[in-house]
């Protein structure tokens, strides 16, 4: 079930009804909203369709007993790939790119014949990834497609790919969630989670939200809000925020920190009025431009947070 992306998902439904579906499609979005998802489903769908039983279900839903489904499942259909980036040697961080090496084994696939239907599907996620060679392989293979292939490119910023790449695709654009289908996923996927809070974090991506309650950034938004509504005159609050986010095993929760920091700041103005919200606002624009000098230029964790937290306690 891919929730609230209904537009996509008829668009893609109608393209496939119509017996002439394009080769490639771009999927565009933010992150977290249901691209990935979409991918999977679509290319799990067309793989079922082609090798049987029929499905008959609405959508791009597959019976998850469906021969074609326990095989994806396992990671093991022949006529499937999945590029993303892979780890690195030492095997503890993802690579930075998908290099065009993944790229060209996909010559595997195409050069010989589809074992279980006529058709092949390849997932790119995310091809906002790929490095300049790779995209260039692609290219040429999106150029001169082999026939009955599907090729479904998940683009969290399409603009930077190649727009001999975008011009031969077909765009589908993925909107932020609403809270209705946000509420959905995230009791699905978080039964016992506190649901009211983390739909305000959200922003529309799910994705955003389950990130967020996986690292347990709860404490950090309540500790934001005690900044900007009590201040910090002994220093003690900033002081323990920045040491709690400067470890080195608090690496992740740190650029969550970071994505996170604005948008709180951001509703809490929508709060206050008068003096307060004047400095609000000038305290929104100052951590504005702090998260983005510290993404560009690698500023020290623990300062950052730090002169983040100066800028809130001035709001009080």
């Amino acid at each position: 079930m891919i929730a609230g992306q209904d537009r996509a998902v008829a668009q893609f439904a109608e393209a496939v009804a119509s017996g002439k579906l394009h080769h490639a499609w771009l999927l565009a979005g933010p992150r977290g909203v249901g691209k990935a998802c979409f991918a999977r489903a679509a290319a799990l769908r067309i793989l079922a369709e082609g090798a049987g039983p029929p499905v008959d279900l609405a959508g791009l839903d597959t019976p998850a007993d469906h021969p074609v489904a326990h095989l994806m499942a396992a990671g093991s259909h022949p006529d499937f790939r999945l590029l993303k980036r892979e780890l690195n040697d030492k095997g503890d961080k993802l690579r930075r790119n998908i290099s065009v090496d993944q790229v060209r084994k996909l010559g595997s696939l195409f050069g010989s014949t589809p074992f279980l239907s006529p058709w092949r599907a390849v997932i790119i996620d995310a091809a906002d990834d790929l490095e300049a060679e790779g995209a260039n392989a692609l290219l040429k293979m999106l150029e001169e497609p082999p026939a009955n292939c599907l090729f479904l490119l998940v683009a969290h910023a399409p603009g930077r790919l190649l727009p001999t790449i975008r011009s031969r695709c077909r765009r589908l654009d993925f909107q932020p969630l609403d809270d209705a289908a946000l509420a959905s996923v995230l009791r699905r996927e978080l039964p016992d989670a506190d649901v009211a809070r983390l739909l305000p974090l959200a922003e529309g991506s799910a994705g955003r939200a389950l990130s967020y309650a996986a690292l347990d950034l709860a404490p950090v938004e309540a500790e934001l809000r005690a900044l900007m509504r009590d201040g910090d005159p002994t220093n003690s609050r900033r002081s323990k925020l920045a040491q709690s986010l400067s470890r080195k095993a608090a690496a992740e929760r740190y650029a969550a920190f970071l994505r996170l920091v604005p948008s709180v700041v951001a509703r809490e103005v929508l709060l206050l009025d008068g003096r307060k919200r004047e400095r609000a606002l000038d305290a929104y624009a100052s951590v504005r431009e702090t998260v983005l000098l510290a993404g560009r230029l690698s500023l020290d964790p623990g300062a950052t947070v730090f002169q983040i937290g100066t800028a809130l306690s001035s709001i009080p």
